[in-house]
């Protein structure tokens, strides 16, 4: 026969428990789950709470919850807490209840007057301390505000100029027409197989031991060396034969020739250290996904569905190292990520893009910039600092249009269609630069195939050479100087170091803008990188316009009239 307990004696006898210690601790916590509120089902919550109100077991009797008080102070793992994290927890907890009960009380108090009043604590919208996130309202007025002015200086530029646009000076521009002498550019181009085979070669003796490690790189750094300087010593004694639009092709092919040749030879070199086991393994080629489908972690099994992976030295064939040459990347890999099908209709698009961006890209300079360029020349000579402020200013929205452009056009359009074709899966040509809030963020995110390479084949190798990460980065900075020098001097025919100083002047930068972003707040560390963008590029064109005419023309320079 069973007896009826009194609730009472079962509540003191839940409490008697819950003072034994940990010994059916996990049993008071189910019940007092169960008896509990619904909205109180979290333990947390049961911690922190410190009120009883609205907390009643399942007879409508309160619960006092500091009988629980030490089943409670445990965690979910059955650890207890120290003294003095437990009474430093509520004191916190204390002193936060008791304020948001006092604000509570005042709150109620003041709406239940008479005089109703519609006043609370507020800050205003553009104090950070609001939490206010939303201006998009600003952020149209901005646009159209900026559109407006484009426009006005649009409209400015074809009452001065009439309309200057014309599709057949382009193609004379591209195809060299009226410059050089033949076709010398083509011919430096196709001369270029010669490097490329001997580089293939060098590696096939290597992977055969019929050449010494030693000899073989020897080889193979002379050999890149030679391409990257062929252009120069080419162009400087046959400049006249080379038109600008060619020259300046020859040398963007060979600098990327020379990139992706460096990371051909140094894999390869990292893939027979391990394949001979002759150095111990420092860097090893990434595991892909298809390679763990394939099993290359388990026992061997193979899956027919999936295609093998191609071995060293297997890869050593003139089929994968011109796939690799034309795909739109400059890191070198045995196994590319492939697509599985081309997409007709996405192809389409972006060789739509690139087409009527070439159009607009030549349009703008024919239009825009090449007038604004042409005008500079006389206050940048006579280094009037007011005017040739207001020329740079002036070509500054030409330009940076120009350029916003010339990066859709090619690392969005251009290389997508290019991966399309040749069913290359890593499409991560570029991130959100828009966003950096630095100049070292803007640098790694903007141009990613380059920004790769130098980090794979030259940062993590420099570095494991001994050097800092400091002098890792002032050395990527120097490369990358370098080449954007090479790409502007070679093709102009003009020796400067304009180009050099200004990559070089970035490390300066990169510590303003970081300071500013520590100080100022993200948001002006990315104005800093904006501005830099904006006013620096115009800048470097006028300052190689005016040492280009200065140099190749002249005698006529003394005709040259100013045009405001």
């Amino acid at each position: 026969m069973t007896t009826n307990k009194d609730p009472q004696d079962k509540g003191s006898a839940t409490t008697e428990q819950a003072k034994n210690g940990t010994s059916g601790g996990v049993g008071i916590m189910k019940r007092l789950r169960r008896s509990a509120s619904a909205t109180e089902h979290n333990l947390s919550n049961l911690r922190n709470r410190k009120s009883t109100q609205n907390l009643f077991d399942q007879h409508g009797n309160p619960i006092d919850l500091r009988q629980y008080r030490k089943v409670l102070d445990k965690d979910e793992n059955g650890n207890g807490m120290n003294g003095s994290e437990k009474k430093l927890r509520y004191r916190r907890t204390q002193s936060v209840t008791r304020a948001e009960e006092i604000s509570n009380k005042e709150e109620k108090q003041r709406r239940a007057q008479p005089g109703r009043p519609i006043h609370r604590p507020r800050d205003s919208l553009f104090s950070w301390s609001s939490g206010f996130t939303n201006f998009t309202g600003l952020v149209n007025w901005g646009f159209l505000l900026l559109c407006i002015g484009g426009l006005r200086l649009g409209l400015e530029n074809l009452l001065k100029y009439g309309i200057r646009i014309n599709p057949l000076d382009w193609f004379f521009f591209i195809s060299g027409h009226n410059e050089g002498e033949g076709h010398n550019a083509l011919i430096l181009s196709i001369y270029s197989l010669v490097h490329i085979s001997l580089c293939l070669a060098v590696e096939k003796g290597l992977a055969m031991e019929i050449i010494a490690e030693g000899l073989g790189l020897f080889i193979q750094i002379v050999n890149i060396v030679v391409l990257v300087c062929l252009p120069v010593v080419t162009i400087h004694l046959k400049g006249h034969a080379f038109s600008l639009m060619g020259a300046s092709t020859v040398c963007f092919f060979y600098s990327v020739l020379f990139l992706k040749l460096w990371s051909y030879v140094q894999t390869n070199m990292w893939c027979r250290q391990t394949y001979y086991q002759k150095n111990p393994r420092e860097r090893r080629p990434s595991i892909t996904l298809a390679e763990l489908k394939n099993g290359a972690l388990d026992d061997g099994e193979e899956d027919e569905a999936i295609s093998k992976l191609v071995q060293y030295p297997d890869n050593l064939k003139y089929s994968d190292l011109l796939y690799f040459l034309c795909a739109p990347t400059l890191c070198y890999e045995l196994n590319f990520p492939r697509t599985s099908r081309v997409r007709k209709r996405f192809l389409l698009k972006r060789l739509l893009e690139v087409v009527i961006g070439v159009n607009v890209v030549m349009a703008l300079f024919q239009q825009w910039i090449i007038p604004s360029v042409r005008n500079s020349l006389i206050p940048f000579s006579n280094m009037d600092v007011a005017l040739a402020t207001e020329r740079l200013l002036k070509l500054a929205l030409p330009n940076h249009l120009v350029w916003l452009c010339f990066f859709y056009l090619m690392f969005h359009s251009f290389l997508n269609a290019v991966g399309e074709l040749l069913n290359f899966a890593d499409r991560n040509f570029y991130c959100d630069w828009w966003n950096a809030n630095n100049i070292d963020t803007f640098w790694r995110t903007w141009n990613m195939p380059v920004h790769r390479w130098c980090v794979r084949h030259l940062y993590i190798p420099v570095v494991q050479m001994g050097y800092s990460s400091r002098q890792a980065s002032t050395i990527v900075f120097l490369f990358s100087a370098f080449f954007h020098e090479y790409l502007v001097s070679v093709p102009l025919q003009t020796y400067k170091i304009w180009a050099f100083m200004g990559m070089m002047g970035q490390i300066p930068l990169s510590a303003i803008s970081k300071y500013i972003e520590k100080r100022l707040g993200p948001r002006m560390g990315n104005i800093i990188v904006w501005a830099s963008i904006i006013l620096g590029q115009p800048l470097c064109i006028m300052a190689y316009y005016h040492d280009y005419v200065v140099q190749h023309f002249k005698n006529s320079l003394n005709g040259t009239e100013y045009a405001s």
